[in-house]
């Protein structure tokens, strides 16, 4: 399949970024749009000149798109996903796919049933200096590895309402930030077994209440190989930059990281660690955001079906679903 006929559902900030990096693989032939900020959609239009502009998700669909990118808020993925792969379109959608597990476990039914490409915007998978990490872990040159450390503290949080209503948004910083982070650490080891969790949850200093959100965490994973993976995320910490962002893996012969540089979202250093001495084995620049998207893209016009891969989904927001109690 060449020539792709492409949804974009939702046109905010991160669906114009996504929409620039699939129309720059060259393989987008047609684009429609659909967003109910008509601004939004303009906005988005000089991006794809030349591009539909609709209503709804029905106006997108009936004009016979191969897939849908989905970047609307959280409550809406998984009947959006739903509704797409039920019209017969591939769907790449940002994260979380759906706010519970039972959500996700339909959506990939559903792209089962249709046999349709699923994809979810895990765009930090897509780092070079994590493609390096899990190169080193899955070659053993780490050893056995047993310590995982991660952390993705933003100092601002979410500036949409939506994101502090649990109905809306399924819960706050884990499924926003730790959602990467829980990937991050199974995609590395090839997804293990998780054998037991512990967490807890805060929303402004103090244990979460019913019908809030949590805005720090620290959970505790056990792997059936013995290893540990500790998670801490936040939303608004004064931690004196923007972001700190790490993952780090710790074996018997050495250890790896990953650490985002300066204080800031986007570029990050990995280096190697052989006892007291370091090497740098990644370094900016490195324009990573639109990876996902684009690899989406491609796979879908070299005839990509239905991937197995997807159910690795399900087993993060089942690990969600865990920290969250639930």
């Amino acid at each position: 399949m060449t020539g792709l006929r492409l949804g974009f559902l939702g046109v905010g900030w991160i669906g114009r970024q996504r929409m620039e990096a699939m129309i720059a693989t060259g393989l987008v032939e047609s684009v429609v749009i659909a967003d109910p900020v008509p601004e939004m959609a303009k906005e988005a239009a000089r991006i794809a000149p030349g591009a539909k502009l609709v209503g709804t998700l029905d106006g997108l669909l009936g004009l016979g798109v191969d897939g849908v990118a989905i970047a609307t808020p959280s409550a809406m993925h998984a009947g959006q996903s739903l509704r797409a792969l039920e019209a017969g379109a591939a769907v790449f959608c940002q994260k979380p796919l759906g706010r519970t597990v039972a959500e996700t476990v339909a959506v990939v039914e559903a792209a089962r049933v249709a046999d349709r490409l699923l994809c979810v915007d895990l765009s930090y998978r897509f780092t070079q200096g994590m493609r390096k990490i899990r190169e080193l872990a899955r070659s053993g040159a780490l050893g056995r590895i047993h310590a995982i450390d991660l952390m993705f503290h933003n100092a601002y949080g979410p500036d949409k309402d939506w994101f502090y209503d649990p109905a809306f948004s399924g819960g706050g910083c884990v499924i926003d930030l730790g959602v990467h982070l829980v990937d991050l650490a199974l995609w590395t080891l090839d997804f293990p077994a998780v054998t037991e969790i512990s967490a807890k949850l805060l929303a402004r200093g103090r244990p979460l209440r019913e019908g809030e959100v949590e805005d720090y965490v620290v959970a505790t994973l056990a792997l059936a190989s013995g290893a540990v993976v500790r998670i801490a995320c936040s939303w608004r910490l004064p931690a004196g930059c923007d972001a700190k962002i790490s993952a780090s893996f710790y074996g018997t012969e050495g250890g790896a990281a990953l650490r985002n540089v300066d204080g800031g979202f986007h570029q990050f250093i990995a280096e190697r660690y052989r006892g007291t001495t370091r090497e740098t084995i990644a370094s900016p620049p490195d324009d990573w955001g639109g990876r996902a998207a684009a690899d989406w893209v491609r796979r879908l016009a070299e005839g990509a079906r239905f991937d197995p891969e997807a159910e690795r989904l399900v087993d993060v927001a089942g690990i969600l679903d865990r920290i969250y109690g639930r």
